[in-house]
């Protein structure tokens, strides 16, 4: 396709006006790359034109005047759209506000067509089918702080959902992990801000602001039955409303009523512990390989995206997870009906992206047709649920959100084809027999066709030319053509036919009856596409008039989707449910971890399950064993069985009986963070120092090989600190793997500390791992051997044989690293020293800040320093 920097309408080369208007518009747009429509194509120039071209692998030409530019076809641009913003782009769509035609009727032949930034498409603000995962959320999230707080604003505008809360400032990690936002922004200066927000000026978190943007925008005069959100909260949301007013040019999208956050509903988990133990995305980046990939067996894209954030955010209140569960079992207890129920979703279009492309103003008549067969649904599933006996308390709740659609479902029944289409362009979205005179304007048009059809054929016999046809295109409208060889005689003036065009091999004609009712035609089907637009509008406003019910209805879907699903991978994998206990216990018999159990059976070995039981006076398990024995993926079951069980899901065990947990902890594995400056070991102190600062009574806490990263004696040794601390001071549930066999010796001074170890045995020289978990100590640790089966060459087999022989009879004869830790005092007591004394001389100079100093206070201070060194 040609494409042209001359305006469209005007007469030659318009460069200076349109230059002028792309600068203001580009000014307008800021640091977003510029969009700037010339007919049909989006053009970039200057710096935005080398940045695109490079990102989206097309052509960097220039104008005439030496102007960079690039440009990608309009009815492709959804596609470079994508591309540019999963390279961390944000794009501003400068589209034309009149046709050409309008633009010379307004100001005549070089009248410049006018142009405006209609929308600034960002990660966080895409509601367009083809750029989002249909099995993901889309979050955006504002961050701010008021009153010594820290807000935070979460809308997926995909879906209209929205959350406030109010973050301690050490739980924000773990609600930004948790959300995984796609675009997060921040007040310009916030100190807690991630290193990829983008800095907002301050003055658009504004708390009254927020205040009553919020109640403008749900026709309320208090936000009390809400929730009564706190300044920092109003001030987030005041942020992430101007943001997305900005992005929408003025326009909001689908936005819920704000749901209230409270942290302490969820089991928090933070980023590192996400990371290590892949709840909803592998290490190596994608679902597959994750617990969520493992366990997912829902049938609709909104069932996919509610279990990714019920794994992401677990519950922390009982008898929400035994609602949950109740309607899991339901499904589990009657296969025919969970199968049926199943099947009836899987034809259910996603009603909560279509009615949030509407509100956004780019939905399609596609949109009401996907509204109108999933409120269909529902309202099936609703009638035959309702007839069920022995309903569980959650289905009761969800079944009245999936009615009350009758008088829309009929509306866009009678107005829409089965089978609408996205582009309103061509019409024949409106069903007949819904508008007597629209028909009658399509009628027009048929007989007008039909009648084109009969001139075609009395052309051929009047002019002995079988070959010639009426053709249409968008330049000529209605034509004849001829091949050129039969042209000769319709050029002669007398012929009735009119020259329009010659290109090679046919000529182009045409003629006063075809040009009569040419016009008819056009006429007709100009008048049917208006009627369709203005029906289009007044079924938009319908199904906008119930926006938010319709989002409760997908809500309901996507939950009976999710307890199907779960029922499914429960039977499937012979998993139970759990029960939950007041104390703080952790009981599972038999457990699996689901993501290995599956790699494991796939290859035709059978998984090996182990107990766990972490009680009141066996709540620190410290596991030794050979490496590749297992440790690891017994540590990561135990966790992700307590993540499933909260989330309301049923667990690969034979038996669970948990307390719950507040807050769940892993230090599995670690890597360098260079980016940052991190070594590995670095890494792993931070977080091992962040569980040791947060973990409670009531948390659960994996870790392992704490201490490896630096020298033997400097990791034994933080290793046994680590174990005390945790033992003594957070005293929660905990597995401890460890190389360290020194710190069995703990087992004897701490009452709570429980020893376990993975099975190994050689056989005829080789090393046989039975991942089995057994009661005690290791007796060795068979590096060697595992070095073995890793395949180091005998020689250096031999030699570490020969140096461990060496270093044994040493251990023996001084009592080896740990010698002399027996005589230490218990970490309580260590704790409990008395503090070293006090340097007031210390103590002033390090409370004076020089650069605050004038120099009659920097004397002062010389003076009271001069007396404090001379006692």
């Amino acid at each position: 396709m040609a494409r042209t920097t001359n305006e469209n309408g005007g007469g030659g080369a318009n460069v200076t006006p349109m230059m002028a208007q792309y600068h203001a518009l580009k000014a307008e747009a800021q640091d977003c790359l510029l969009f700037y429509r010339m007919g049909d194509f989006f053009e970039l120039f200057f710096d935005d034109a080398k940045i695109a071209s490079a990102c989206l692998d097309i052509a960097l030409t220039s104008r005439g005047d030496g102007v960079p530019m690039c440009g990608v076809p309009a009815h492709s641009a959804e596609g470079y759209l994508a591309r540019l913003i999963k390279a961390g782009h944000r794009v501003a769509i400068a589209d034309q506000t009149e046709t050409p035609a309008e633009a010379k009727k307004r100001g005549g032949s070089k009248a410049l067509v006018g142009r405006a930034i209609v929308r600034v498409v960002t990660a966080g603000t895409l509601t367009e089918e083809a750029l989002l995962d249909a099995r993901a959320a889309n979050w955006l999230v504002a961050l701010a702080e008021a009153g010594g707080q820290i807000g935070l604003a979460a809308a997926d505008i995909s879906t209209g959902r929205f959350e406030l809360a109010a973050i301690p400032a050490g739980s924000l990690d773990a609600e930004l992990a948790r959300l995984g936002a796609a675009e997060t922004i921040a007040a310009d200066g916030f100190a807690f801000a991630p290193a990829d927000a983008i800095s907002q000026d301050p003055r658009a978190f504004d708390s009254t602001a927020g205040e009553a943007r919020l109640k403008a925008l749900f026709g309320v005069a208090t936000l009390d039955s809400f929730g009564g959100f706190g300044r920092a909260e109003l001030a987030a949301a005041a942020g992430l409303l101007a943001y997305l007013d900005r992005a929408g040019q003025g326009k909001l999208p689908f936005l819920q009523p704000p749901a209230r956050r409270h942290p302490a509903d969820h089991m928090l988990i933070d980023a590192a512990t996400r990371d290590s133990l892949e709840l909803t995305q592998a290490q190596g980046g994608g679902r597959k390989g994750s617990l969520l990939d493992a366990v997912d067996r829902t049938v609709t894209g909104a069932g996919a995206r509610m279990l990714a954030a019920d794994i992401g955010a677990p519950l922390a209140e009982r008898l929400v997870i035994e609602a949950r569960l109740d309607l899991v079992t339901r499904f589990v207890d009657d296969g025919g009906l969970r199968e049926s129920i199943r099947t009836n979703l899987k034809a259910a279009p996603d009603i909560g992206r279509a009615i949030g492309r509407l509100v956004a103003g780019r939905g399609s008549p596609r949109d009401l047709g996907l509204l109108r067969d999933g409120l269909d649904e529902a309202h099936g599933l609703h009638e035959r649920l309702l007839r069920l006996g022995d309903r569980p308390a959650l289905l009761d709740q969800l079944l009245p959100q999936m009615r009350g659609h009758g008088a829309l479902i009929d509306l866009l029944t009678r107005a829409l084809v089965p089978q609408p289409p996205i582009d309103t362009a061509q019409g024949g979205y409106i069903a007949e027999g819904y508008d007597p005179a629209l028909d009658d304007l399509r009628g027009q048009g048929g007989e007008g066709r039909r009648a084109i059809a009969a001139l075609e054929a009395r052309y051929r016999e009047a002019t002995g030319i079988t070959s010639l046809k009426i053709r249409h295109n968008g330049v000529l409208g209605y034509h004849i053509e001829v091949q050129a060889k039969h042209a000769d005689p319709l050029m002669r003036p007398e012929s009735g036919f009119t020259h329009r065009q010659t290109l090679a091999g046919v000529v182009r004609f045409n003629a006063p009856d075809l040009h009569e009712q040419a016009l008819r035609v056009g006429q007709a089907g100009a008048h049917a596409l208006a009627a369709e637009a203005a029906h289009l509008e007044e079924l938009v406003a319908a199904a906008l008039a119930c926006k938010t019910a319709i989002a409760a209805t997908a809500d309901a879907l996507a939950r009976l989707d999710v307890a199907a699903g779960l029922a499914e991978r429960a039977i499937e994998g012979h998993w139970c449910r759990p029960a939950f206990a007041e104390e703080p216990c952790f009981e599972v018999e038999g457990g699996r971890h689901p993501v290995v159990e599956a790699a494991v059976t796939a290859t035709g070995e059978r998984f090996v399950a182990n107990d766990c039981q972490l009680l009141p006076d066996r709540r620190l398990w410290l596991v030794t064993g050979p490496n590749m024995g297992g440790k690891s993926t017994f540590l990561r079951q135990n966790a992700l069985i307590a993540v499933l069980a909260q989330a309301g899901g049923y667990v690969p065990a034979a038996s669970a009986r948990l307390g719950l947990v507040d807050r769940l902890f892993s230090r599995v594995g670690a890597s360098d963070n260079l980016a940052r400056g991190r070594s590995t070991f670095m890494v792993e102190m931070v977080e091992t120092a962040a569980i040791l600062a947060q973990a409670t009574e009531r948390s659960l806490v994996i870790l392992d090989e704490v201490g490896r990263g630096t020298s033997t004696y400097d990791g034994l040794a933080i290793a046994w600190a680590v174990v005390e601390a945790v033992h003594d001071i957070n005293r929660c549930r905990c597995l401890f793997a460890t190389h360290y066999h020194e710190l069995t010796r703990l087992a004897e001074r701490l009452d709570a500390l429980s020893l376990h170890h993975v099975r190994a045995r050689e056989w005829k020289g080789d090393l046989v791992l039975l991942h089995e978990l057994a009661d005690g100590p290791a007796d060795r640790s068979y590096g060697i051997a595992v070095a073995k089966l890793a395949g180091l060459p005998p020689a250096v087999l031999g030699r570490a044989q020969s140096v461990l022989a060496k270093l044994e009879s040493g251990r023996a004869a001084t009592g080896g690293i740990a010698a002399g830790l027996d005589d230490l005092p218990l970490f309580a007591a260590a704790a409990a020293a008395p503090p070293p004394p006090v340097d007031p001389l210390r103590e002033a100079l390090d409370a004076i800040l020089p650069d605050a100093l004038s120099p009659r206070d920097a004397l002062d201070a010389l003076y009271r320093l001069k007396t404090l060194a001379e006692g």
